[in-house]
């Protein structure tokens, strides 16, 4: 069947192999799969097991989970198995969490916003009352293992400069964790003059301001257009001097709309894979699309295996 859209990508999306190795030499995390009663979910996590990335941990209604796995002939006798119904779920893997049995959580099938509720609140324990969290995409081109990490797309819907300031730190963090040496992160906007009228534009050039004092180890520019986050010749054409020009590690969205709609874009259109996290809870929590494929959910354990071995 033709699709609508010719500009879609017709490649099937890979998981980068140099992620797969650096985690591979880790330690095993427990990870917690809330809402486990689906096949799709379900069949995530038992390919993450499979390829040595995790340890399941099936939280959620007992009977569903049992006959999802009879779906899909997954024998879970060996795997622990918390029965938590519905909204319970992400509570009680809060709980696993806190008392250091798991130290990862995925989602399953669940909304977002039902399972960020059980675990990001500060009551929760998972995270300290003045701490941000961050969604970060680590994404890969077909042909290539490099990482573009992108945040938020996930997660803070219209962040202050506060928490953009947060995600940063955290993509800067989870960089250096992918041994990227000196990380490059642009600021997205959709001009590089700071414009009073284009309050994002004001907004990424105080991040940047802010950032040569409070991360000195990474090269942060903006406000940046994505043809100069994207283009060392647009950057030559337009006077654009930085290191960051046309080759960012990082990209900081201005709002969730913005980034979800890139990093769908580039999965859709371009064939990437993208898996996803959030960072600074006190474990990684797994969070991709639910309609992402087994690459993405194999990046995505990937990527928690890695920060849950940073601690």
């Amino acid at each position: 069947m033709t699709p609508p859209y010719p500009f879609l990508s017709t490649r099937a999306p890979r998981t980068p192999q140099r992620l797969l190795d650096q985690a591979r030499g880790l330690p095993r995390p427990r990870v917690a799969l809330v809402n486990a009663g689906a096949a799709h979910p379900l069949a995530g996590v038992r390919e993450a097991a499979q390829a040595g990335l995790a340890e399941p941990v099936l939280i959620g209604d007992r009977p569903r989970i049992e006959a999802a796995a009879d779906e899909i002939g997954y024998d879970i006798a060996g795997l622990r198995l918390v029965h938590a119904p519905r909204a319970e779920a992400s509570t009680r893997a809060a709980d696993l969490a806190r008392a250091g049995e798991v130290d990862a959580i995925m989602k399953g099938q669940v909304h977002t916003s039902t399972f960020l509720k059980g675990l990001l609140p500060a009551a929760a324990g998972l995270r300290d009352r003045d701490t941000r969290c961050g969604h970060v995409f680590h994404i890969t081109a077909p042909g290539s293992d490099r990482p573009l990490l992108m945040t938020d797309a996930a997660l803070n819907v219209d962040p202050d400069v506060e928490t953009r300031q947060a995600c940063l730190s955290l993509a800067v963090q989870l960089s250096e964790l992918l041994d990227v040496e000196r990380p490059r992160a642009a600021l997205l906007a959709p001009t590089e003059d700071p414009i009073p009228s284009v309050a994002n534009t004001m907004e990424s050039a105080a991040i940047a301001t802010w950032a040569r004092d409070h991360l000195p180890d990474a090269d942060v520019a903006g406000p940046m257009a994505m043809d100069l986050i994207l283009s060392r010749e647009a950057a030559r054409i337009k006077g654009y001097d930085s290191p960051v020009a046309g080759d960012a590690d990082i990209i900081l969205t201005p709002n969730i709309t913005t980034g979800n709609a890139i990093f769908k874009l580039m999965v859709l259109g371009m064939g990437c894979c993208a898996g996803g996290l959030v960072m600074g809870a006190r474990v990684p929590i797994l969070l991709t699309s639910r309609s992402q494929a087994a690459p993405a959910r194999l990046a995505s354990a990937a990527l928690g295996m890695i920060v849950a071995a940073a601690g």
